[in-house]
């Protein structure tokens, strides 16, 4: 054979091995992509939040490490990959979102976050759009309830305030009452008391429940919460509160000033994501009040998420407050609500996957993906977790009450279970208030009516006159004085409907990203 022709003949057959081994090298790098579940999370960098990237990333890691040295919760050769991005709690998670998809080509698998409502919607809007699946701990918001259209691809993996709406309307149900009054703060920019509070109103509303709304800035320095508490006193007598803990002390004290802790008054305080920061039920700060609150407190309960303790929660919790620590984050709270549902959400992801794996789909197949995460139940880093049909989980909670009011003890008085709908108040519970006093609700109108009897007469004589003119003069005054602390306090005590153009235009300026509020918006 020539050697022109022996060298040609070498050359093709080392193309062909290159082409060939291109195809395969191509074969294998598809193989590998499919099993790279790339995950983005998108959680503010900003420490001054409960569910920040410092605090959170810590038990995303745990869950990956935890599934990858079992062996057991991911298929063979799978792997996650973890990217993060500051979402801040606004616009910017969907910018970071976009940004990923526009530069890289290529969508995230699964979208862990955000936690802010208003950061939230437009990132599950654009996840439904997708077909990507977005598992958070937070957006629990009532309007998120809706997963028919642009939220369908939205799993909550802890419970919605629309679930504590249920224990509250079990717990009113147990004590025969159906009026309330709703006492929030909304002064800062995630609005979670409002939030939480709008999660109640739509359950009771429900229900037909009489309910008055109060609200309050907590950071303005012209609040006077003696104003607030007296606010109270015209509304119902069943009192559900949510504000920061020293908040909640300062009213309770004021309440006890004015007479309301005489058993007249039920007095209720959400404690948000098991978290000191919302609502914290201790009365002792060390102070000079601190009698005075153990007296008042004994008239206030708190409702909190239900805690459970296993083995291996001790161990998450030491693992993940080391981290927290090694980053210069020192505090009392190292493992709250945020934290645990994002560690829970890559174990629900891990498990929906290998279901629609066994039916022949894969990663990409969003929609098969969240439908595996519904009507699921699983055990969590601190005990079980149930996903209801629409997505939500289940609310199990507790309720907290003084029991020995010499030494101001506290303690958990009543539980509630969520998915079976239960709760169960431990035995020889006594209550401080007069339940026949709080249940009957037309002994507030004939209190202030019907004080002096009426004397007929024919015609309007000399005192009646007087008395028309002095009436309208205290009229005048009252009108006038009205005015000035109105306008001297800025406190809201208004109706849901008189809230509404204050609240939207509150937040005019995220009104495309807005959810859809039934608290403001009915």
């Amino acid at each position: 054979m020539p050697p022109w022709l022996l060298g040609s003949l070498c050359c093709v057959l080392a193309a062909r091995a290159a082409l060939g081994g291109g195809a395969a090298g191509a074969e294998a790098a598809e193989a590998e992509e499919e099993k790279l579940i790339r995950v983005l999370v998108l959680l503010p960098q900003d420490d001054a939040y409960l569910f920040s990237l410092g605090r959170v990333r810590p038990a995303i890691e745990y869950a990956v490490r935890s599934l990858r040295e079992s062996g057991a919760g991911l298929p063979p050769g799978y792997a996650f990959q973890l990217t993060y991005e500051d979402s801040a709690c606004g616009n910017r998670a969907l910018f970071s979102l976009v940004d990923m998809v526009a530069l890289q080509r290529r969508r995230p698998d699964l979208l862990l976050g955000p936690v802010c409502e208003y950061a939230a919607a437009p990132v599950a809007r654009l996840a439904a759009h997708w077909d990507v699946p977005m598992l958070s701990a937070g957006a629990l918001a009532a309007g998120f309830g809706a997963k028919g259209g642009e939220y369908s691809h939205l799993t909550r993996v802890a419970p919605a305030y629309a679930k504590m709406g249920e224990m509250l309307l079990a717990l009113f149900r147990h004590h025969q009452w159906s009026r309330a009054t709703l006492l929030y703060s909304d002064s800062n920019p995630e609005r979670s008391c409002y939030f939480a509070m709008e999660g109640v109103h739509v359950v009771f509303q429900e229900e037909a429940f009489h309910m008055a709304v109060h609200s309050f800035d907590e950071s303005s320095r012209h609040l006077d919460l003696d104003d607030v508490v007296r606010a109270l006193q015209t509304g119902e007598r069943v009192v559900i509160m949510c504000a920061s803990g020293d908040t909640i002390r300062n009213i309770m004290l004021a309440a006890h000033r004015q007479g309301m802790t005489n058993g007249d008054y039920a007095f209720f305080n959400i404690e948000l994501f098991n978290s000191s920061s919302y609502g914290n039920g201790s009365w002792r700060r060390g102070d000079k009040h601190d009698l005075e609150a153990k007296k008042a407190y004994s008239y206030l309960q708190t409702v909190t998420l239900l805690r459970t303790v296993k083995p291996e929660f001790e161990k998450f919790s030491l693992e993940v407050k080391s981290s927290v620590q090694k980053q210069g984050l020192h505090e009392d709270d190292y493992v709250n609500m945020f934290v645990e549902g994002f560690h829970d959400a890559i174990l629900l992801y891990a498990l929906a996957l290998q279901e629609v794996l066994k039916f022949g789909f894969s990663k990409k197949d969003g929609e098969k993906i969240v439908q595996q995460t519904r009507n699921r139940t699983y055990e969590g880093i601190a005990g079980q977790v149930s996903i209801d049909a629409n997505g939500d989980r289940y609310g199990d909670f507790s309720v907290i009450g003084m029991t020995d009011p010499e030494a101001g003890t506290q303690e958990v008085i009543g539980d509630y279970y969520g998915k079976q709908g239960r709760f169960e108040i431990r035995s020889n519970v006594k209550y401080p208030w007069n339940h026949g006093r709080l249940r009957v609700d037309e002994s507030r109108v004939s209190e202030h009516t019907n004080n002096t009897p009426c004397k007929s007469s024919g015609g309007l004589g000399e005192s009646a006159v007087t008395g028309i003119v002095v009436g309208a003069l205290l009229g005048a005054g009252l009108l006038m004085a009205f005015y000035f602390f109105r306008k001297k306090y800025r406190i809201t005590i208004e109706r849901r409907t008189q809230q509404e153009d204050c609240n939207m235009g509150k937040h005019r300026q995220l009104r495309e990203d807005s959810i859809r509020s039934h608290f403001s918006a009915a």
